[in-house]
């Protein structure tokens, strides 16, 4: 179903949660894709070395990557999480930007969006192995699309406040992928049973996005819950539902939560980008685990699950031991400073547990490698 467009509507479909505003000096770079000039942002961490992790971010219906940007802090996050953060634009439609997620327009977007995944990964900015979009509302059914037909090139995606479009809904996924689906029950704009108070019926419901996911990710029926900490008075509460399977889901429930991307823990129980962060790594707490409560060595292990390739970033040299299940040692490998990446293909899938030279454990959930 296409969608019919107003300003004041079209406004509310970006209408976002924020504490301050602080411009920043980014400026848009030109790609061009089928003779367009589409714009995008690029972000990369001041200290980068190697190929690293990237992570697409793609906005709502009616928005700009410069609001964005000014508001989000793209910079702030690739230097707090040493990633590549990327921000494409979307085309604009009939007077408004919109993404080809199913709900009008017709451009390329899917094409577009791997064309500069490809440009990144040729100029060695970008490990091909680690990436992750997420996106916000309209940005969040893009998300949802580029998992069901482009799963295959990557590692794990989290959609907010958007659904699967009619147009998607019944398409097999090329293949299970991690996914962290977040969605407030107060959202009256991408309503959590598929409608809107502004468009009518837009998509599957919340509940039914569980269940495509879970089913073509072969999860369990059961999930774990767990209700996060209410440590300030925001008048929300967040539940995490983890299905786990040949690929996890999850999903994140916003007891209460509008149309809103929250942004600040400081006056929020949480920050979805560090909770997305956490997901798409695969943190201890994602894998049911507690780590050392201190441990000197500052060690990045990602992507985590993985399907047979990690990366190991340390921050000094270091030798670590693989274990199995069964406290055998598998693997023992000597890291410099930087990237390593690792191969275990040829471990079979379950849970491995790498000792560093501190005695700190960095567990790693292995499901297998893709067919």
């Amino acid at each position: 179903m296409k969608i019919s467009r107003t300003i004041s509507v079209t406004a509310l479909f970006f209408m976002l949660t924020w504490i301050y505003v602080i411009p920043t000096q980014a400026q848009p770079r030109t790609y061009t894709w089928q003779n367009t000039q589409r714009q995008y942002l690029l972000y990369e961490p001041s200290n980068r070395t190697g190929a690293l992790p990237v992570m697409y971010f793609l906005h709502g219906l009616g928005d700009n990557i410069t609001r964005c940007d000014n508001e989000m802090h793209f910079n702030n996050l690739a230097e707090r999480y040493g990633w590549v953060i990327v921000v494409p634009q979307a085309t604009n439609v009939s007077g408004y930007t919109m993404w080809n997620a199913g709900l009008g327009g017709n451009a390329d977007d899917a094409g577009f969006l791997l064309a500069l995944l490809d440009m990144l990964v040729e100029d060695g900015k970008v490990n091909p192995d680690s990436v992750f979009f997420t996106g916000f509302s309209m940005g969040g059914f893009m998300t949802h699309r580029m998992a069901i037909e482009h799963g295959d090139r990557i590692t794990a995606c989290a959609p907010v406040s958007g659904l699967i479009s009619f147009a998607f809904a019944n398409e097999v996924p090329i293949e299970p992928v991690r996914m962290m689906h977040i969605h407030g029950t107060a959202d009256n704009v991408v309503g959590w049973n598929g409608g809107s108070a502004y468009f009518g019926t837009i998509g599957i419901s919340v509940d039914s996005v569980v269940s495509f996911w879970t089913g073509w990710n072969n999860c369990d029926t059961t999930p774990e819950v767990d209700t996060l900490p209410d440590r300030v008075d925001d008048r929300l509460r967040f539940i995490r539902y983890t299905y786990n399977g040949d690929a996890e889901f999850q999903l994140l429930k916003v007891v209460g939560g509008a149309h809103n991307w929250y942004l600040d823990s400081t006056t929020h129980d949480i920050d979805y980008f560090d909770e997305i962060h956490k997901f798409f790594i695969g943190n201890a707490s994602t894998l049911g685990f507690k780590e050392p409560e201190t441990d000197p060595l500052k060690l990045d292990i990602w992507p985590n699950p993985t399907t047979g390739i990690i990366h190991v970033q340390a921050s000094e040299p270091t030798t670590l031991t693989m274990y199995d299940s069964m406290g055998r040692a598998v693997m023992q490998n000597k890291f410099t400073p930087g990237i390593t990446r690792i191969n275990m293909c040829n471990l079979p899938r379950g849970l491995y547990v790498m000792i560093d030279n501190n005695g700190a454990s960095h567990k790693i959930l292995h499901t297998g490698e893709r067919k």
